[in-house]
């Protein structure tokens, strides 16, 4: 079963999912844009015969504390400074990332500064690399390089005018396979009162995440975590580019593109379960054995 609870980090109620046994590897599952930990609501029930899962909700997103922008400072560092304070107290030593959108500039920070609890990294359309970032992307470069009244309600507008449904519905093979019980949740919780504004600040910070990606790219290749890419390869803001440029760092690759979008976990989610339980028994689970057996 998976659980639901809260963990209070900074005087923050950081609401999270957590299914599996202590016992076994854990994944730390960070959830991207615009939902929430509800987006591993089908995978973590599926896994949790043999791993430890972990979803948290970022502040402002779903179940955890919103305080307003004039209380708290909505920026990637500031996301990954309450994260990296979650994992201390649920006492998470060692575990897998799993990284989709935000969740990878918050997960490559966490990684950079502890390298030595990553076991193997799960990027599903989580960007390290600007090949990824195109003709999508202008009107926000254009906002991070003039930040003027006009630019920065044009961005608002068409956050609020493109809602959360087109990033589940683009570039999926059929529409019925969604349920419409995603967008809707996360229009409701995008919708609060303050929350745009939210929004708003997280899309102009994006830019320090693109300054970091070298950095991200000499962790790669300094570490080499091994990586399983599972990318849904019709997003239109994360494109496929993004997922073949990890192939240039990483020598310890899995590699599988989806028929689908954003959300690949909506369409592809068993086939994305298969390839996780695959990939960790192979990375963690046997090496962690022949690890106790060697020191016998």
């Amino acid at each position: 079963m998976t659980s639901y609870r809260t963990a209070l980090v900074n005087g923050l109620d950081i609401f999270y999912r957590e299914a599996g046994s202590r016992d076994n590897p854990t994944i730390l599952l960070l959830h991207g844009y615009p939902t929430s930990s509800h987006m591993f609501r089908n995978l973590m029930p599926v896994l949790a015969d043999q791993f430890h899962l972990v979803a948290p909700d970022y502040p402002g997103f779903g179940y955890s504390s919103m305080p307003s922008i004039d209380e708290f400072d909505y920026t990637f560092d500031h996301l990954t400074t309450v994260i990296a304070g979650f994992i201390e107290a649920i006492d998470l030593q060692r575990y897998s990332l799993y990284l989709m959108d935000y969740g990878a500039p918050i997960g490559y920070r966490l990684a950079t500064q502890h390298p030595e609890r990553v076991e193997t990294l799960i990027v599903q359309n989580g960007n390290a690399y600007e090949e990824g970032l195109d003709d999508f992307w202008q009107p926000m470069r254009t906002f991070w390089q003039h930040k003027t009244p006009e630019n920065t309600e044009r961005v608002r507008q068409a956050l609020v005018n493109k809602g959360a449904q087109l990033y589940y519905t683009t570039g999926v093979r059929n529409l019925e396979n969604l349920s419409p019980d995603t967008w809707t949740l996360d229009e409701a919780l995008l919708d609060r009162t303050g929350n745009w504004d939210i929004q708003l600040a997280l899309k102009y910070d994006y830019q320090s995440n693109v300054l970091l990606y070298p950095q991200w790219q000499a962790y790669l290749r300094r570490y080499q975590p091994p990586t399983l890419v599972v990318w849904g390869k019709n997003d239109l803001g994360f494109l496929v580019e993004g997922a073949n440029a990890y192939k240039r760092d990483l020598q310890n690759l899995e590699f599988h593109l989806f028929d689908t979008g954003h959300f690949a976990l909506e369409e592809e989610g068993e086939a994305i379960a298969d390839y996780i339980r695959q990939f960790i028994t192979t990375h963690v689970v046997k090496e962690d054995t022949m690890l106790v057996a060697s020191r016998k």
